[in-house]
């Protein structure tokens, strides 16, 4: 191997006799292999080759759990088992993972989750309260369901989302409930959280049934039904007209057809030439006249 690294350059050496003083000359380290090319790289020992994605573990943690009994140690256990040679705590992993469970409608094991979560002081969000509550509806706990909606209501008062809201407006609503059902829909209005439609129709089939009309005309008349809404249709957010009743005469009354767009266009245009015509022909009955082409009776 040759190597040139302290090599000494002329340039280096000061002039003496004149002021100017020579700019030295930078050589790289040059570094020539027997083999004529790059030195080979080796793989580093420490570093993994196998790369694991947070939806590869977020499937292996649904598997772990699926199996198992609802005793809550053993859950608890395997949860732990799974996390402990973490850095920090997987809450993708877990998001993920309740996401696949909620598809498969897995109620219990995602109450197990979110409280063994919760227990580690992680992923308190209100998206995590909402699967909770959504879980322990589901799963016929409705008491647990209450206790957690008032401790939310409680701490997130000014804050709190209309989901929680209608979530629990349409569980009374199912169950009967009909005063508790009155005293959310009296927090909403407290705090000025303005009611969905499907909130509204609750309201006043129970208003209905128990007839209270004159309440019912009230909700009609403070919360009337909104003449557009947006949907999405093949991912684009469309602005389209909301009709009271779905039947067919009356969604399409306020559109005309097809065939009537072409009958009016053609009338239109039947009437743009003979109004045409009419001119052309006044146009030349006034040349004529000017001229003195034509005779008078």
């Amino acid at each position: 191997m040759f190597c040139l690294r302290n090599y000494w350059s002329p340039a280096f050496a000061l002039v003496r006799g004149g002021a100017t003083v020579g700019h030295p000359i930078k050589f790289n380290s040059v570094v020539v292999c027997g083999a004529r090319g790059p030195r080979p790289r080796y793989p580093r020992v420490w570093k993994t080759r196998k790369k694991i994605g947070t939806i590869s573990k977020s499937q292996k943690l649904v598997e772990c759990i699926k199996g198992l009994s609802n005793v809550k140690e053993e859950v608890y256990g395997a949860l732990d088992s799974f996390v402990a040679w973490e850095l920090e705590f997987p809450l993708i992993v877990v998001k993920k993972a309740l996401k696949a469970l909620e598809d498969e409608k897995e109620w219990k094991r995602i109450i197990q989750v979110i409280k063994w979560m919760f227990n580690k002081g992680q992923g308190k969000t209100m998206g995590s309260y909402y699967t909770l509550l959504n879980a322990l509806i589901e799963d016929g706990r409705t008491e647990e369901a209450e206790e957690l909606f008032g401790m939310i209501f409680s701490r997130y008062m000014e804050g709190l989302p209309r989901t929680f809201f209608m979530r629990m407006i349409s569980l009374y609503y199912s169950v009967g409930a009909y005063d508790k059902m009155f005293e959310v829909f009296a927090d909403m209005e407290e705090l000025g959280v303005r009611p969905d439609g499907s909130i509204v129709r609750m309201l006043g089939d129970v208003f209905q049934k128990l007839e209270m009309m004159d309440k019912y005309e009230k909700l009609k008349k403070k919360y009337p039904p909104p003449k557009l809404e947006y949907r999405y249709i093949k991912g684009k957010r469309i602005r389209m007209k909301v009709y009271p009743d779905s039947t067919t005469e009356e969604a399409t009354k306020g559109y005309p057809s097809t065939d009537e767009l072409e009958e009016a266009e053609s009338i239109h245009l039947d009437n743009e030439l003979e109004e045409a015509a009419s001119s052309s022909l006044d146009r030349n009955v006034l040349d004529d006249a000017a001229s003195g082409d034509l005779e008078y009776a």
